[in-house]
């Protein structure tokens, strides 16, 4: 049975781990801890804990395929004093922390209660916030602040950072190491993939782990982070921070969205990422048609978990 990690957080992830699971595989997902903006940001400042956004889609993600249990985590109140905005799952996953004293407590015990096929562990259980600088050296502070941009988007993002510095959970490290494969992406690069690789003592589990390892590149480009992004730019970007020499496989989808679908896009500033990478001494890239057939612009996550497996 092939061991199978993968790190990121949000959609993405949320897609990765939902086709995956559908083979034999021991699978455990990593997740980004710096999540803070709505539901989980209003809860991560009231509470003071780890955000539970992205574990809570991960956990989704490998539970059974009911689609009820899967309305009722995701179901957000849209009235109540205090309620309003609110997502159901990340109040489930605050009381589970409140009752039994820690994150990685909380998270097994929704594992258990959600009957899950794999793992989640958080990458750290530092509680800290995502910086970055951008190329006018102007500083920005907080993961929503990065992904909902109040400065000029049009700048690029120069060098990440978090505050204070975290550790990488122990557990997380082990399984890093012990993978046959280890899946980075797809997701919003600097908010959900890039911060987890500059946390002490991941990149150096990943370049010690004998795992292929595999980056997913995103379909489109995310407006005030990736802004005309090829595939090749977000590679870069990945080494930027993993180092050269250290991924074996990309995976790009080549197949692009409706003409329709695209306008929709354009409305957020969202463009197709043009696979333009070829494979060289350094890794192999893998062009197929990961396109999912619905109303938006995303991996399928069969698909996705065919092209990975076969590698």
């Amino acid at each position: 049975m092939q061991i199978i990690v993968v790190i990121g957080g949000g959609t993405g992830t949320y897609t990765v781990l939902r086709g995956l699971k559908n083979h034999d595989v021991d699978l455990t997902a990593i997740v980004s801890m710096m999540d803070s903006g709505g539901s989980t940001g209003r809860l991560r400042d009231e509470f003071g804990f780890l955000p539970q956004g992205d574990i809570r889609r991960c956990l989704i993600a490998l539970s059974p395929d009911t689609s009820m249990l899967r309305k009722l985590f995701e179901y957000r109140f849209n009235k109540g004093k205090g309620l309003n905005g609110h997502s159901l799952g990340n109040l489930f996953l605050t009381a589970l922390r409140d009752i039994t004293g820690t994150e990685e407590k909380a998270i097994q015990e929704a594992a258990r209660i959600l009957n899950i096929k794999g793992r989640v562990l958080p990458i750290t259980t530092t509680n800290c916030q995502l910086g970055a600088i951008l190329e006018n050296n102007q500083v920005v502070v907080g993961e929503t602040n990065i992904d909902i941009p109040k400065h000029d988007p049009k700048l690029r993002i120069k060098k990440l950072f978090l505050i204070p510095k975290p550790r990488a959970y122990r557990e997380a490290v082990k399984a890093i190491i012990k993978a046959d494969k280890l899946i980075i992406g797809p997701g919003d690069l600097y908010t959900s993939i890039l911060p987890n690789l500059i946390i002490t003592g991941i990149r150096k589990a990943i370049n010690k782990s004998k795992a292929k390892k595999i980056y997913v590149c995103n379909i489109m480009t995310k407006h005030g982070e990736t802004t005309g992004f090829k595939a090749n730019d977000f590679v870069n970007e990945v080494q930027k921070y993993l180092g050269e020499g250290v991924l074996n496989y990309i995976i790009c989808n080549n197949k692009k969205p409706s003409k329709t679908l695209l306008k929709e896009y354009k409305k957020e500033r969202a463009e197709f990422v043009e696979p333009n990478l070829k494979s060289n001494k350094k890794f192999k890239v893998i062009r197929t048609d990961l396109l999912d057939d619905i109303h938006l612009a995303r991996h399928n996550p069969d698909k996705l978990a065919r092209t990975i497996m076969k590698l």
